[in-house]
């Protein structure tokens, strides 16, 4: 599956922040049942890498598995040992954009500017996510929209609910991270599979 593929799939991407290795094929689990087609584990996470391991074992034929909090070029090539496909990162840095692509890896760096865009699509990143979205409201990304490459898709990520995608929809954002509103260390599955199936429902009424 391509990054274009699972977009088109499905435009939200799980952010696991927190997740054990222990959690990790449960809930993945709960999240590719419901129609999530990208899910990101932070490194920042416990033993993430562990993690990263077992869902792209088990879901790596139905999703795109990936890390998150990616801040060196070093962490890249850890998590390309575990054959994950993406990168997301709370920055533009142009070597870790560039050591992604190096290792045929999806590359999201996050961004806060126009000229940080810029920098990270020159460096070839695969797409950029609007990083944190509740300080860059929707029409500063129809800002950007109208300057950046149209094949470049900008994810809103950051206190995104299914409450207020739609204004993101709006103003041309291509998908959407969602962390904490859709789990948090200890949630129980039930929980989480609610969650998932109320993002989902939001995303298809766009």
């Amino acid at each position: 599956m391509t990054f274009q593929e699972a977009l088109k799939a499905c435009n939200l991407v799980a952010i696991l922040r927190g997740i054990k290795p222990e959690e990790a094929e449960s809930v993945g689990e709960v999240l590719v049942e419901a129609g999530w087609r990208i899910i990101e584990v932070p490194l920042n996470s416990p033993d993430p890498l562990k993690s990263i391991e077992k869902l792209v074992k088990r879901f790596g034929d139905q999703a795109l598995i990936g890390a998150g909090t990616v801040l060196t070029p070093a962490q890249v090539a850890d998590v390309a040992a575990t054959g994950a496909k993406v990168i997301i990162s709370p920055n533009a840095n142009v070597e870790v954009i560039k050591a992604s692509r190096a290792a045929g890896m999806v590359s999201l760096p996050g961004v806060a500017t126009p000229t940080e865009a810029f920098a990270a699509i020159e460096a070839g990143a695969s797409g950029i996510k609007a990083f944190p979205a509740e300080a860059i409201p929707p029409y500063v990304i129809k800002a950007w929209k109208a300057v950046l490459p149209k094949d470049i898709p900008v994810l809103a990520v950051g206190g995104v609910t299914p409450e207020n995608m739609a204004v993101y929809a709006q103003a041309g954002t291509a998908g959407f991270g969602i962390g904490s509103s859709l789990y948090k260390p200890g949630a129980d599955l039930a929980s989480i599979g609610q969650k998932a199936r109320e993002f989902i429902d939001a995303m298809r009424a766009l």
